[in-house]
């Protein structure tokens, strides 16, 4: 045999073990692709089973806490009352039109002649009653009208969130307008005049009174404003609840009824009801009537929002 066919037959024999060393690699390769593939149905298979086994639980969506959403709700109603001209409009005019009057009005404070804020006190609730229904009228009525109630309402926040955040915000903005009346006491008793001495207790409580007495109207306000898409109508509504319960004080035929009848349209009036804040004592039977119309008037406003599930 010659030493070139010997060399052809080795060269042979190295290509096939080289093949058959290739072919045992791809083997192993295909043997891990398969493994790798079991593990994966293993894991998926799995992973259908737990899934399978928790599909009769039901599935809780996470959402915010319920402060959370009532603060989103306020400060949506906040920013939208101050970026509106009707505040700063009311605002003016109210002060304006106090102003001529604490200190014209049939002598005005220098008729009175003493350090006193009890006149303030004469026409402040009686104008609430006017001012009031401008900052709930556009609450839920305005919202009705555009459409976004639809909106609001299928957003992960519950109509009785929806309830106290409006009236949170519509609060806070008479909250704000009724610590700016503290600005004329500020200037007359403490900077930049020296009237006199002012005491200052029966101020901060008549400043209570027309709190709550705010908070009654607010949420008569926006219990009209939970009726009706027409702002004007909720304003009209609330205005003459409000001005009816508090002209119950006035009326002489109501202070010539006595019996059951007289002492309970004495009872429902604002102003009696206000009186005792306005000379400086703190009745829990007016508080206790202020925060009972205030949730009874924000429960109705609740119904008449969910009231749309039944219709």
């Amino acid at each position: 045999m010659s030493s070139e066919t010997v060399e052809k037959d080795s060269e042979k024999k190295l290509a096939a073990m080289h093949d058959s060393k290739e072919s045992e690699a791809d083997e192993k390769d295909d043997d891990r692709d398969d493994d790798d593939d079991d593990k994966e149905e293993k894991n998926a298979s799995s992973r259908a089973a737990s899934v399978s086994g928790r599909s009769g639980e039901k599935v809780v969506l996470e959402r915010p806490g319920g402060a959370s959403m009532i603060w989103t709700v306020a400060r949506r109603e906040i920013a939208s009352n101050f970026l509106s001209p009707i505040t700063y409009i009311v605002t003016a005019v109210s002060f304006i039109v106090f102003g001529a009057w604490f200190f014209y009005h049939k002598g005005g404070f220098w008729g009175v002649d003493r350090a006193s804020m009890v006149r303030a006190f004469d026409m402040v609730p009686a104008a609430l009653c006017g001012i009031i229904p401008l900052y709930t009228m556009r609450s839920l009525s305005d919202e009705k009208r555009v459409g976004t109630i639809e909106l609001l309402i299928t957003m992960p926040v519950k109509d009785s969130e929806v309830i106290l955040g409006k009236f949170i915000g519509s609060m806070s903005v008479m909250t704000a307008q009724l610590a700016l009346l503290a600005i004329y006491p500020i200037m007359m008793f403490k900077w930049p005049w020296h009237l006199g001495e002012l005491d200052w207790n029966p101020f901060w409580v008549g400043m209570m009174g027309l709190f709550l007495l705010s908070a009654a109207g607010t949420a008569i306000g926006l219990m009209w404003s939970s009726y009706t898409d027409s702002q004007l109508m909720a304003y009209f509504a609330a205005a003459i609840t409000l001005a009816t319960l508090y002209a119950f004080g006035q009326l002489a035929v109501v202070e010539s009824l006595k019996g059951v009848v007289g002492d309970a349209l004495a009872f429902l009036s604002l102003q009696s009801r206000f009186e005792p804040f306005a000379r400086g004592v703190i009745d829990s039977r007016a508080i206790v009537y202020f925060l009972s119309i205030t949730a009874l008037c924000l429960l109705v406003a609740f119904r008449s929002l969910e009231s749309r599930k039944w219709s």
